[in-house]
Protein backbone atom coordinates (compact mmCIF):
# COMPACT_ATOMS: atom_id res chain seq x y z
CA UNK A 1 0.00 0.00 0.00
CA UNK A 2 2.80 2.32 0.97
CA UNK A 3 4.09 1.63 -2.66
CA UNK A 4 0.58 2.17 -4.70
CA UNK A 5 0.56 5.55 -2.27
CA UNK A 6 3.93 6.67 -3.71
CA UNK A 7 3.41 6.61 -6.65
CA UNK A 8 -0.09 7.93 -6.72
CA UNK A 9 1.45 11.01 -4.86
CA UNK A 10 4.53 10.72 -7.64
CA UNK A 11 1.69 11.01 -10.57
CA UNK A 12 0.09 14.20 -8.88
CA UNK A 13 3.25 16.35 -8.20
CA UNK A 14 4.15 15.59 -11.98
CA UNK A 15 0.59 16.65 -12.96
CA UNK A 16 1.14 19.73 -11.21
CA UNK A 17 4.47 20.40 -11.81
CA UNK A 18 3.72 19.85 -15.65
CA UNK A 19 0.09 21.76 -15.66
CA UNK A 20 1.56 24.75 -13.89
CA UNK A 21 4.21 25.36 -16.41
CA UNK A 22 1.79 25.13 -19.04
CA UNK A 23 -0.75 27.39 -17.52
CA UNK A 24 1.92 29.20 -16.76
CA UNK A 25 3.03 29.31 -20.86
CA UNK A 26 -0.34 30.10 -21.84
CA UNK A 27 -0.87 33.26 -19.98
CA UNK A 28 2.14 34.17 -21.22
CA UNK A 29 1.42 33.74 -24.75
CA UNK A 30 -2.43 34.75 -24.56
CA UNK A 31 -1.54 37.84 -22.86
CA UNK A 32 0.98 38.14 -25.55
CA UNK A 33 -1.10 37.48 -28.40
CA UNK A 34 -0.12 38.34 -31.76
CA UNK A 35 3.40 40.16 -30.70
CA UNK A 36 5.00 36.53 -30.62
CA UNK A 37 3.80 36.16 -34.13
CA UNK A 38 5.70 39.70 -34.82
CA UNK A 39 8.47 38.98 -33.11
CA UNK A 40 9.47 35.64 -35.48
CA UNK A 41 8.14 37.55 -38.45
CA UNK A 42 10.71 40.43 -37.97
CA UNK A 43 13.32 38.03 -38.58
CA UNK A 44 16.16 38.86 -41.10
CA UNK A 45 19.39 37.24 -42.65
CA UNK A 46 21.07 38.62 -39.08
CA UNK A 47 21.75 35.20 -38.04
CA UNK A 48 22.88 37.11 -34.23
CA UNK A 49 19.29 38.65 -34.16
CA UNK A 50 17.83 35.29 -35.62
CA UNK A 51 19.74 33.88 -32.16
CA UNK A 52 18.81 36.52 -29.75
CA UNK A 53 15.02 36.51 -30.68
CA UNK A 54 15.03 32.54 -30.34
CA UNK A 55 16.10 32.81 -26.91
CA UNK A 56 14.75 35.90 -26.25
CA UNK A 57 11.04 34.61 -26.68
CA UNK A 58 11.68 30.65 -25.29
CA UNK A 59 12.79 32.86 -21.74
CA UNK A 60 9.95 34.38 -22.00
CA UNK A 61 7.01 31.70 -22.96
CA UNK A 62 9.41 29.05 -20.80
CA UNK A 63 8.81 26.54 -23.97
CA UNK A 64 11.49 25.68 -26.81
CA UNK A 65 8.79 23.21 -27.92
CA UNK A 66 6.42 25.83 -28.01
CA UNK A 67 8.85 28.16 -30.08
CA UNK A 68 10.27 25.52 -32.52
CA UNK A 69 6.62 24.41 -33.40
CA UNK A 70 5.49 28.20 -33.76
CA UNK A 71 9.38 28.52 -36.25
CA UNK A 72 7.90 25.48 -38.36
CA UNK A 73 4.58 26.86 -38.69
CA UNK A 74 6.32 30.44 -39.77
CA UNK A 75 8.86 28.36 -42.35
CA UNK A 76 5.81 26.10 -43.79
CA UNK A 77 4.09 29.35 -44.10
CA UNK A 78 7.43 30.94 -46.17
CA UNK A 79 7.11 33.86 -43.11
CA UNK A 80 10.51 32.76 -42.31
CA UNK A 81 13.86 30.80 -44.46
CA UNK A 82 15.13 27.90 -42.90
CA UNK A 83 18.48 30.07 -42.85
CA UNK A 84 16.91 32.25 -40.46
CA UNK A 85 15.46 29.29 -38.17
CA UNK A 86 18.74 28.06 -37.69
CA UNK A 87 19.88 30.39 -35.70
CA UNK A 88 16.24 30.60 -33.96
CA UNK A 89 16.66 27.01 -33.00
CA UNK A 90 20.15 27.57 -31.45
CA UNK A 91 18.61 30.39 -29.35
CA UNK A 92 15.41 28.55 -28.56
CA UNK A 93 17.72 25.76 -27.26
CA UNK A 94 19.81 28.28 -25.01
CA UNK A 95 16.73 29.78 -23.55
CA UNK A 96 14.90 26.66 -22.48
CA UNK A 97 17.84 26.25 -19.85
CA UNK A 98 16.62 29.39 -17.86
CA UNK A 99 13.42 26.91 -16.33
CA UNK A 100 16.59 25.09 -14.42
CA UNK A 101 18.00 28.09 -12.92
CA UNK A 102 14.34 29.62 -11.71
CA UNK A 103 13.97 26.42 -10.37
CA UNK A 104 17.39 26.15 -8.37
CA UNK A 105 16.58 29.53 -6.81
CA UNK A 106 12.97 29.98 -6.04
CA UNK A 107 12.80 26.37 -5.35
CA UNK A 108 15.64 25.32 -3.42
CA UNK A 109 17.58 28.23 -2.08
CA UNK A 110 14.39 31.29 -1.69
CA UNK A 111 12.12 28.57 -0.98
CA UNK A 112 8.97 29.66 -2.71
CA UNK A 113 7.05 26.74 -1.94
CA UNK A 114 6.10 28.71 1.22
CA UNK A 115 4.41 30.66 -1.12
CA UNK A 116 3.40 29.20 -4.04
CA UNK A 117 -0.33 29.02 -2.39
CA UNK A 118 -0.84 32.89 -1.97
CA UNK A 119 0.77 33.00 -5.58
CA UNK A 120 -1.66 30.94 -6.90
CA UNK A 121 -4.72 32.26 -5.01
CA UNK A 122 -3.26 35.60 -5.97
CA UNK A 123 -3.72 34.61 -9.67
CA UNK A 124 -6.87 33.85 -9.08
CA UNK A 125 -8.78 36.41 -7.73
CA UNK A 126 -6.90 38.57 -10.24
CA UNK A 127 -8.97 36.42 -12.77
CA UNK A 128 -12.49 37.46 -11.46
CA UNK A 129 -11.68 40.76 -11.62
CA UNK A 130 -13.06 41.12 -15.38
CA UNK A 131 -12.86 45.19 -15.78
CA UNK A 132 -9.01 44.68 -15.15
CA UNK A 133 -9.01 42.91 -18.28
CA UNK A 134 -6.01 40.25 -16.66
CA UNK A 135 -7.22 37.16 -16.75
CA UNK A 136 -4.34 35.96 -18.97
CA UNK A 137 -2.14 37.53 -16.66
CA UNK A 138 -3.64 35.95 -13.32
CA UNK A 139 -3.73 32.48 -15.02
CA UNK A 140 0.37 32.85 -15.72
CA UNK A 141 0.68 33.90 -12.34
CA UNK A 142 -1.67 30.96 -10.91
CA UNK A 143 0.79 28.60 -13.24
CA UNK A 144 3.97 29.90 -11.63
CA UNK A 145 2.07 29.08 -7.94
CA UNK A 146 1.32 25.49 -9.04
CA UNK A 147 4.43 25.30 -10.48
CA UNK A 148 6.66 25.56 -7.29
CA UNK A 149 3.71 23.71 -5.74
CA UNK A 150 4.38 20.28 -7.76
CA UNK A 151 8.04 21.16 -7.41
CA UNK A 152 7.76 20.86 -3.32
CA UNK A 153 5.37 17.74 -3.50
CA UNK A 154 7.73 16.24 -5.60
CA UNK A 155 10.45 16.67 -3.95
CA UNK A 156 8.66 15.72 -0.40
CA UNK A 157 7.94 12.28 -2.46
CA UNK A 158 11.23 11.33 -3.75
CA UNK A 159 13.18 12.24 -0.26
CA UNK A 160 15.09 8.86 0.59
CA UNK A 161 14.03 8.72 3.76
CA UNK A 162 10.91 7.33 2.75
CA UNK A 163 12.64 4.57 1.14
CA UNK A 164 10.40 3.38 -2.19
CA UNK A 165 12.42 5.37 -4.68
CA UNK A 166 15.92 4.48 -3.36
CA UNK A 167 16.41 1.56 -6.29
CA UNK A 168 16.83 4.43 -8.83
CA UNK A 169 20.17 4.60 -6.83
CA UNK A 170 21.08 1.70 -8.54
CA UNK A 171 21.18 2.83 -12.02
CA UNK A 172 24.43 4.18 -11.32
CA UNK A 173 26.12 1.61 -10.61
CA UNK A 174 26.79 -0.16 -14.07
CA UNK A 175 29.59 2.35 -14.98
CA UNK A 176 30.01 3.26 -18.18
CA UNK A 177 26.40 1.78 -19.17
CA UNK A 178 24.53 3.79 -17.00
CA UNK A 179 25.90 6.61 -18.64
CA UNK A 180 24.13 5.07 -21.99
CA UNK A 181 20.66 4.51 -19.36
CA UNK A 182 20.47 7.41 -18.17
CA UNK A 183 20.74 9.23 -21.66
CA UNK A 184 18.01 6.85 -22.62
CA UNK A 185 15.87 7.10 -19.88
CA UNK A 186 16.17 11.28 -20.13
CA UNK A 187 15.66 10.97 -23.52
CA UNK A 188 12.14 8.85 -23.08
CA UNK A 189 10.65 10.71 -20.06
CA UNK A 190 11.74 14.14 -21.97
CA UNK A 191 9.52 13.01 -25.35
CA UNK A 192 6.41 11.43 -22.96
CA UNK A 193 6.37 14.52 -21.03
CA UNK A 194 7.02 17.12 -23.93
CA UNK A 195 9.20 19.46 -21.63
CA UNK A 196 13.07 19.31 -21.59
CA UNK A 197 12.61 22.32 -18.59
CA UNK A 198 10.06 20.16 -17.05
CA UNK A 199 12.50 16.91 -16.97
CA UNK A 200 15.23 18.45 -16.13
CA UNK A 201 13.25 20.25 -13.01
CA UNK A 202 12.42 16.34 -12.37
CA UNK A 203 16.29 15.75 -12.25
CA UNK A 204 17.28 18.67 -9.78
CA UNK A 205 14.80 17.76 -7.56
CA UNK A 206 16.08 13.70 -7.24
CA UNK A 207 19.84 15.10 -7.24
CA UNK A 208 18.78 17.54 -4.32
CA UNK A 209 17.12 14.61 -2.33
CA UNK A 210 20.73 12.81 -2.64
CA UNK A 211 18.66 10.05 -4.76
CA UNK A 212 20.95 9.99 -8.11
CA UNK A 213 24.53 10.48 -8.31
CA UNK A 214 26.22 14.03 -10.18
CA UNK A 215 27.88 11.47 -13.47
CA UNK A 216 23.93 9.84 -13.82
CA UNK A 217 21.71 13.38 -13.29
CA UNK A 218 24.28 14.75 -15.77
CA UNK A 219 23.33 12.08 -18.06
CA UNK A 220 19.58 12.23 -17.71
CA UNK A 221 19.72 15.95 -18.66
CA UNK A 222 21.95 15.31 -21.39
CA UNK A 223 19.62 12.71 -22.95
CA UNK A 224 16.64 15.66 -22.68
CA UNK A 225 18.11 16.72 -25.43
CA UNK A 226 16.84 14.13 -27.74
CA UNK A 227 13.80 13.81 -26.38
CA UNK A 228 12.72 17.46 -26.51
CA UNK A 229 12.35 17.11 -30.15
CA UNK A 230 9.64 15.40 -30.50
CA UNK A 231 7.52 18.18 -30.62
CA UNK A 232 9.30 19.82 -34.00
CA UNK A 233 9.29 16.57 -36.02
CA UNK A 234 5.35 16.48 -35.07
CA UNK A 235 4.55 19.95 -36.42
CA UNK A 236 6.53 18.99 -39.46
CA UNK A 237 4.13 16.36 -39.93
CA UNK A 238 2.52 16.80 -43.58
CA UNK A 239 3.94 20.40 -43.69
CA UNK A 240 6.19 21.64 -46.39
CA UNK A 241 9.84 20.46 -46.87
CA UNK A 242 10.95 23.22 -45.57
CA UNK A 243 8.86 22.79 -42.55
CA UNK A 244 10.39 19.06 -42.17
CA UNK A 245 14.16 20.69 -42.67
CA UNK A 246 13.52 23.36 -40.12
CA UNK A 247 12.25 20.45 -37.64
CA UNK A 248 15.28 18.14 -39.03
CA UNK A 249 18.05 21.06 -38.18
CA UNK A 250 16.49 20.55 -34.55
CA UNK A 251 16.85 17.01 -34.46
CA UNK A 252 20.54 17.19 -35.84
CA UNK A 253 21.55 19.58 -33.98
CA UNK A 254 20.70 18.01 -30.63
CA UNK A 255 21.44 14.28 -31.76
CA UNK A 256 25.24 16.03 -32.91
CA UNK A 257 25.07 18.17 -29.09
CA UNK A 258 24.41 14.68 -27.09
CA UNK A 259 27.54 12.26 -29.44
CA UNK A 260 29.79 15.14 -28.72
CA UNK A 261 29.10 15.10 -25.08
CA UNK A 262 29.20 11.17 -24.74
CA UNK A 263 32.49 11.02 -26.24
CA UNK A 264 33.98 14.22 -24.25
CA UNK A 265 31.75 12.88 -20.93
CA UNK A 266 34.13 13.30 -18.53
CA UNK A 267 36.22 16.05 -19.38
CA UNK A 268 32.83 18.16 -20.13
CA UNK A 269 31.67 17.34 -16.12
CA UNK A 270 35.04 18.29 -15.42
CA UNK A 271 34.89 21.89 -16.85
CA UNK A 272 31.34 22.19 -15.29
CA UNK A 273 33.04 21.25 -12.01
CA UNK A 274 35.51 23.72 -12.63
CA UNK A 275 33.11 26.54 -13.56
CA UNK A 276 30.73 26.38 -10.63
CA UNK A 277 31.88 27.14 -6.24
CA UNK A 278 31.88 23.98 -4.21
CA UNK A 279 32.10 19.85 -4.97
CA UNK A 280 29.07 18.43 -6.70
CA UNK A 281 27.90 16.58 -3.50
CA UNK A 282 27.43 20.50 -1.78
CA UNK A 283 26.22 22.31 -4.66
CA UNK A 284 24.39 19.70 -6.87
CA UNK A 285 21.35 22.13 -8.12
CA UNK A 286 23.96 24.72 -9.75
CA UNK A 287 25.92 21.84 -11.25
CA UNK A 288 22.70 20.34 -13.16
CA UNK A 289 21.73 23.48 -14.06
CA UNK A 290 25.22 25.20 -14.93
CA UNK A 291 25.57 21.59 -17.18
CA UNK A 292 22.49 22.40 -19.23
CA UNK A 293 23.46 26.20 -20.11
CA UNK A 294 26.74 25.25 -20.65
CA UNK A 295 26.28 22.20 -23.29
CA UNK A 296 23.36 24.47 -25.16
CA UNK A 297 25.41 27.57 -25.46
CA UNK A 298 28.53 26.21 -26.29
CA UNK A 299 26.59 23.87 -29.18
CA UNK A 300 24.94 27.07 -30.15
CA UNK A 301 28.16 28.84 -30.64
CA UNK A 302 29.96 26.27 -32.34
CA UNK A 303 27.16 26.46 -34.74
CA UNK A 304 25.78 29.82 -35.00
CA UNK A 305 28.73 30.72 -37.72
CA UNK A 306 27.41 28.09 -40.01
CA UNK A 307 23.48 28.70 -40.06
CA UNK A 308 24.02 29.19 -44.03
CA UNK A 309 26.14 25.77 -44.46
CA UNK A 310 23.36 24.07 -42.20
CA UNK A 311 20.79 25.19 -44.56
CA UNK A 312 22.63 24.46 -46.90
CA UNK A 313 22.68 20.92 -45.82
CA UNK A 314 19.30 20.24 -44.80
CA UNK A 315 18.13 21.52 -48.45
CA UNK A 316 20.33 18.66 -49.89
CA UNK A 317 18.67 16.02 -46.79
CA UNK A 318 14.99 16.89 -48.53
CA UNK A 319 14.55 17.41 -51.72
CA UNK A 320 11.75 19.77 -52.56
CA UNK A 321 8.00 18.76 -52.75
CA UNK A 322 6.58 17.83 -55.92
CA UNK A 323 4.61 20.67 -57.79
CA UNK A 324 1.90 18.66 -58.46
CA UNK A 325 -1.17 19.15 -55.75
CA UNK A 326 -1.83 15.45 -54.44
CA UNK A 327 -5.73 14.09 -55.17
CA UNK A 328 -6.43 13.58 -51.52
CA UNK A 329 -6.50 17.01 -49.15
CA UNK A 330 -5.14 16.08 -45.82
CA UNK A 331 -4.45 18.87 -42.73
CA UNK A 332 -4.70 17.39 -39.25
CA UNK A 333 -4.93 18.45 -35.97
CA UNK A 334 -2.22 17.42 -34.10
CA UNK A 335 -2.74 18.73 -30.33
CA UNK A 336 1.18 17.49 -29.08
CA UNK A 337 2.48 19.70 -31.92
CA UNK A 338 3.20 22.85 -30.09
CA UNK A 339 0.08 22.02 -27.79
CA UNK A 340 0.68 24.96 -26.04
CA UNK A 341 0.90 27.50 -28.54
CA UNK A 342 -1.72 28.87 -30.21
CA UNK A 343 -0.05 31.31 -32.77
CA UNK A 344 1.83 28.45 -34.34
CA UNK A 345 -1.51 26.65 -35.46
CA UNK A 346 -3.05 30.13 -36.31
CA UNK A 347 -0.20 30.97 -38.81
CA UNK A 348 -0.45 26.89 -40.10
CA UNK A 349 -4.31 27.70 -41.15
CA UNK A 350 -3.41 31.19 -42.63
CA UNK A 351 -0.90 29.13 -44.86
CA UNK A 352 -3.45 26.21 -45.92
CA UNK A 353 -6.25 29.76 -46.46
CA UNK A 354 -3.43 31.03 -48.75
CA UNK A 355 -3.18 27.53 -50.52
CA UNK A 356 -6.78 27.73 -51.28
CA UNK A 357 -6.65 31.15 -52.69
CA UNK A 358 -3.35 30.12 -55.63
CA UNK A 359 -6.35 27.53 -55.69
CA UNK A 360 -8.77 30.10 -57.14
CA UNK A 361 -6.50 31.49 -58.58
CA UNK A 362 -5.50 28.45 -60.91
CA UNK A 363 -9.22 27.54 -61.64
CA UNK A 364 -10.56 30.82 -62.34
CA UNK A 365 -7.48 31.01 -65.34
CA UNK A 366 -8.67 27.47 -66.47
CA UNK A 367 -11.83 28.47 -67.05
CA UNK A 368 -10.82 31.71 -68.44
CA UNK A 369 -9.20 29.29 -71.30
CA UNK A 370 -12.81 28.21 -72.29
CA UNK A 371 -13.93 31.93 -73.21
CA UNK A 372 -10.32 32.16 -75.56
CA UNK A 373 -11.11 29.08 -77.06
CA UNK A 374 -15.13 27.73 -76.53
CA UNK A 375 -14.44 24.25 -78.84
CA UNK A 376 -13.36 20.80 -77.79
CA UNK A 377 -10.25 21.36 -76.67
CA UNK A 378 -11.40 23.28 -73.81
CA UNK A 379 -13.54 20.17 -72.43
CA UNK A 380 -9.88 18.09 -73.49
CA UNK A 381 -7.31 20.05 -71.68
CA UNK A 382 -9.62 21.69 -68.96
CA UNK A 383 -12.12 20.00 -67.82
CA UNK A 384 -10.88 16.94 -65.72
CA UNK A 385 -8.67 19.31 -64.14
CA UNK A 386 -11.38 21.80 -62.75
CA UNK A 387 -13.18 18.54 -61.77
CA UNK A 388 -10.31 17.53 -59.39
CA UNK A 389 -9.43 21.02 -58.12
CA UNK A 390 -13.11 21.88 -57.38
CA UNK A 391 -13.31 18.17 -55.34
CA UNK A 392 -10.17 19.32 -53.86
CA UNK A 393 -11.33 22.92 -53.05
CA UNK A 394 -14.77 20.73 -51.33
CA UNK A 395 -11.78 18.75 -48.58
CA UNK A 396 -10.21 21.88 -48.13
CA UNK A 397 -13.43 23.68 -46.83
CA UNK A 398 -14.10 20.30 -44.56
CA UNK A 399 -10.49 19.93 -43.34
CA UNK A 400 -9.87 23.73 -42.45
CA UNK A 401 -13.51 23.66 -40.91
CA UNK A 402 -12.68 21.14 -38.49
CA UNK A 403 -9.34 22.23 -37.86
CA UNK A 404 -10.28 25.58 -37.01
CA UNK A 405 -13.17 24.39 -34.53
CA UNK A 406 -10.56 22.04 -32.87
CA UNK A 407 -8.23 25.12 -32.59
CA UNK A 408 -11.08 27.31 -30.35
CA UNK A 409 -10.48 24.91 -27.75
CA UNK A 410 -6.88 26.35 -27.39
CA UNK A 411 -5.96 28.71 -24.65
CA UNK A 412 -6.17 31.97 -27.11
CA UNK A 413 -7.02 35.55 -26.30
CA UNK A 414 -9.94 37.68 -27.66
CA UNK A 415 -8.74 38.20 -30.50
CA UNK A 416 -7.16 35.10 -32.13
CA UNK A 417 -10.92 33.37 -31.17
CA UNK A 418 -12.08 36.26 -33.60
CA UNK A 419 -9.65 35.46 -36.02
CA UNK A 420 -10.74 32.32 -36.28
CA UNK A 421 -13.97 33.19 -37.08
CA UNK A 422 -12.63 35.56 -39.66
CA UNK A 423 -10.98 32.73 -41.23
CA UNK A 424 -13.98 30.30 -41.36
CA UNK A 425 -15.68 33.15 -43.02
CA UNK A 426 -12.78 33.31 -45.84
CA UNK A 427 -12.59 29.64 -46.18
CA UNK A 428 -16.29 29.55 -46.94
CA UNK A 429 -16.28 32.26 -49.53
CA UNK A 430 -13.12 30.54 -51.11
CA UNK A 431 -14.43 27.35 -51.28
CA UNK A 432 -17.46 28.99 -53.18
CA UNK A 433 -15.21 30.69 -55.57
CA UNK A 434 -14.45 27.39 -56.82
CA UNK A 435 -18.29 26.31 -57.15
CA UNK A 436 -18.89 29.70 -59.27
CA UNK A 437 -15.37 28.55 -61.51
CA UNK A 438 -16.90 25.34 -62.02
CA UNK A 439 -20.14 26.38 -62.59
CA UNK A 440 -18.97 28.70 -65.36
CA UNK A 441 -16.98 25.98 -67.50
CA UNK A 442 -19.90 23.39 -66.58
CA UNK A 443 -21.82 26.26 -69.07
CA UNK A 444 -19.08 26.56 -70.84
CA UNK A 445 -18.93 22.55 -71.51
CA UNK A 446 -22.61 22.62 -72.34
CA UNK A 447 -22.35 25.52 -75.00
CA UNK A 448 -19.97 23.52 -76.63
CA UNK A 449 -21.47 20.24 -76.57
CA UNK A 450 -25.06 21.63 -77.71
CA UNK A 451 -23.51 23.83 -80.07
CA UNK A 452 -24.46 26.78 -79.29
CA UNK A 453 -23.92 30.06 -81.35
CA UNK A 454 -22.98 33.63 -79.87
CA UNK A 455 -22.40 36.90 -81.82
CA UNK A 456 -18.96 37.31 -81.54
CA UNK A 457 -19.51 41.24 -79.80
CA UNK A 458 -21.73 39.34 -77.06
CA UNK A 459 -18.60 37.43 -76.63
CA UNK A 460 -16.41 40.10 -76.77
CA UNK A 461 -19.07 42.50 -74.16
CA UNK A 462 -17.44 39.40 -71.66
CA UNK A 463 -14.14 39.88 -72.41
CA UNK A 464 -13.72 43.44 -69.65
CA UNK A 465 -16.48 41.82 -67.46
CA UNK A 466 -13.92 38.71 -67.07
CA UNK A 467 -10.92 40.98 -66.42
CA UNK A 468 -13.23 42.80 -63.89
CA UNK A 469 -13.73 39.75 -61.58
CA UNK A 470 -9.75 38.84 -62.35
CA UNK A 471 -8.84 42.17 -60.48
CA UNK A 472 -11.40 41.32 -57.74
CA UNK A 473 -9.18 37.78 -57.60
CA UNK A 474 -5.58 39.44 -57.42
CA UNK A 475 -6.92 41.86 -55.05
CA UNK A 476 -7.90 38.99 -52.80
CA UNK A 477 -4.83 36.99 -53.22
CA UNK A 478 -2.47 40.01 -52.65
CA UNK A 479 -4.25 40.91 -49.39
CA UNK A 480 -4.89 37.52 -48.00
CA UNK A 481 -4.22 36.74 -44.18
CA UNK A 482 -3.80 40.58 -43.72
CA UNK A 483 -6.10 43.52 -42.09
CA UNK A 484 -7.02 46.08 -45.25
CA UNK A 485 -7.19 49.43 -44.85
CA UNK A 486 -10.68 51.70 -45.35
CA UNK A 487 -8.37 52.93 -48.20
CA UNK A 488 -7.75 49.43 -49.72
CA UNK A 489 -11.29 47.92 -49.09
CA UNK A 490 -12.81 51.18 -50.89
CA UNK A 491 -10.50 50.02 -54.16
CA UNK A 492 -12.63 46.34 -53.45
CA UNK A 493 -15.86 48.17 -53.35
CA UNK A 494 -15.41 50.18 -56.77
CA UNK A 495 -14.32 46.80 -58.42
CA UNK A 496 -17.87 45.27 -57.12
CA UNK A 497 -19.79 48.34 -58.16
CA UNK A 498 -17.82 48.04 -61.41
CA UNK A 499 -18.77 44.39 -61.83
CA UNK A 500 -22.63 45.20 -60.79
CA UNK A 501 -22.92 47.61 -63.80
CA UNK A 502 -21.32 45.19 -65.98
CA UNK A 503 -24.06 42.40 -65.31
CA UNK A 504 -26.69 44.98 -65.59
CA UNK A 505 -25.81 45.81 -68.95
CA UNK A 506 -25.45 42.48 -70.11
CA UNK A 507 -28.18 41.25 -68.80
CA UNK A 508 -30.28 44.05 -70.11
CA UNK A 509 -28.40 43.43 -73.65
CA UNK A 510 -29.37 39.51 -73.69
CA UNK A 511 -33.25 40.30 -72.70
CA UNK A 512 -33.69 42.78 -75.70
CA UNK A 513 -32.04 40.22 -77.84
CA UNK A 514 -34.76 37.64 -76.58
CA UNK A 515 -37.41 39.90 -77.18
CA UNK A 516 -36.00 39.81 -80.85
CA UNK A 517 -36.51 36.43 -81.26
CA UNK A 518 -32.85 34.73 -81.02
CA UNK A 519 -32.31 31.43 -79.49
CA UNK A 520 -33.68 31.08 -75.73
CA UNK A 521 -31.52 28.39 -74.66
CA UNK A 522 -28.31 30.47 -75.94
CA UNK A 523 -29.30 33.61 -74.00
CA UNK A 524 -30.53 31.72 -71.12
CA UNK A 525 -26.94 30.39 -70.47
CA UNK A 526 -25.53 33.26 -71.57
CA UNK A 527 -27.77 35.16 -68.97
CA UNK A 528 -26.29 32.20 -66.20
CA UNK A 529 -22.55 33.04 -67.12
CA UNK A 530 -23.34 36.86 -66.24
CA UNK A 531 -24.62 35.63 -62.92
CA UNK A 532 -22.19 33.30 -62.32
CA UNK A 533 -18.97 35.65 -62.76
CA UNK A 534 -21.45 38.21 -61.06
CA UNK A 535 -20.92 35.49 -57.70
CA UNK A 536 -17.56 35.12 -58.40
CA UNK A 537 -16.94 39.04 -57.68
CA UNK A 538 -19.55 39.26 -54.85
CA UNK A 539 -17.04 36.48 -53.11
CA UNK A 540 -14.26 38.50 -53.58
CA UNK A 541 -15.83 41.41 -52.17
CA UNK A 542 -16.99 39.54 -49.00
CA UNK A 543 -13.43 38.20 -48.23
CA UNK A 544 -12.21 42.16 -48.76
CA UNK A 545 -14.75 42.75 -46.31
CA UNK A 546 -13.66 39.87 -43.92
CA UNK A 547 -10.63 41.09 -44.07
CA UNK A 548 -10.90 44.82 -42.61
CA UNK A 549 -11.85 42.85 -39.71
CA UNK A 550 -9.19 41.10 -39.18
Amino acid sequence: MNIIATILQLVGSLAFLLFGMKMLSDGIQKSAGSRLQAALSFMTGNRLLAFITGLVLTFIIQSSGATTAMEVSFVNAGLMTVKQSVGVTLGANVGTTITAWLVVFFGFNFKISAFAVPIFGLGYIITLFKKWNKQSLGEAIMGFGMLFIGLSWLSDTIDPDNGTLNFLRHFADFGVWSILIGIIVGMLITALIHSSSAETAIVITMAYNRLIPWEFAAALVIGSNIGSTIDAVLASLRSSANAKRTALVHVLFNVAVVLLVCIFFTPFLNLIDSIVPGTPEDNITYHIAALHTVLKTIAALLCLPFTGQIAWLMEKLIPEDPDATPTEYVFEFNETAGRENATSYIVRVEKEIQDMTVLVTKMFEGVSEGFKNRDESFIEQHMEELTRQEDYADQMKEKITRYLVSCSHLPMNTQQLGSLSIMQQIVDDLEEMTDDCYNVALLLKKSIEKNMEFAQEDMERLDPYMDLARQSMYFVSTNINKHLEEDKLIIAREIEAQIDVFRHTLKKVARKRLEAGANVKSELLYIDLVRQIEKFGDRAYSIANALSEF
